[in-house]
């Protein structure tokens, strides 16, 4: 790959100040392809990454060109560095996305009853127990609705009982709210049939 000189250098940034429509593409054509070659093996960042940090480090170049000091540095190195710059930014930003998620996932939208709840909760559940009991669950279904209902929240504690508690955690969430789902609407199920005894 062949990079113009200092010299060359100046001289097209001389026509990005002078706003000649001719030396954008010139700077695409000459910077680009080193920009997206050097980001995806010295960062390890897929291909769409390194084109949006390229391409937003281009752009915010044309749009300021005075931003850049030429005694500084050359300015495949000013580019490049920009680049650098805005793909950290996306994969900080993409990290502290996936913390939030994971911090989510870990909280269910089932939450602990108020304390002064508590003894009509365990009430509830232990009669609930009963009839699910009666209904040939399995032990870990048992033991996920006895979590469930007792107010429990961490994916990772109502996972225990499914025999799920070493998946990676966004697999982990899945499988509880699935199992969650299914579980609850069996007992919604129950409710209605219990409803319809008490009826008759």
């Amino acid at each position: 790959m062949n990079y113009p000189s200092r010299e060359e250098e100046w001289a097209l940034h001389d026509q990005v100040l002078k706003r000649m429509p001719v030396a954008n593409t010139k700077v695409f054509k000459l910077f680009m392809p080193f920009m997206l070659k050097t980001l995806t093996s010295a960062m390890r960042c897929d291909a769409d990454e390194a084109r949006d940090g390229a391409l937003k480090a281009v752009f915010d170049y044309l749009d300021q060109p005075e931003i850049y000091d030429r005694n500084q540095s050359l300015l495949r190195s000013f580019l490049m560095l920009a680049a650098r710059r805005n793909v950290l930014d996306s994969q900080r930003s993409t990290e502290r996305r996936v913390l939030r998620e994971q911090k989510f996932a870990d909280v269910i939208e089932l939450r602990a009853r108020p304390p002064n709840e508590e003894m009509e909760a365990a009430v509830e559940t232990a009669l609930a127990l009963k009839k699910l009991e009666r209904r040939n669950l399995t032990q870990g279904d048992l033991g996920f609705l006895r979590l469930v209902l007792q107010g429990e929240s961490s994916t990772l504690e109502l996972a225990r009982p499914l025999g799920k508690e070493g998946l990676p955690a966004s697999e982990r969430k899945r499988v509880v709210k699935q199992n969650r789902d299914r579980l609850l609407k069996q007992l919604r199920r129950l409710g209605k049939e219990e409803d319809t005894h008490d009826e008759s």
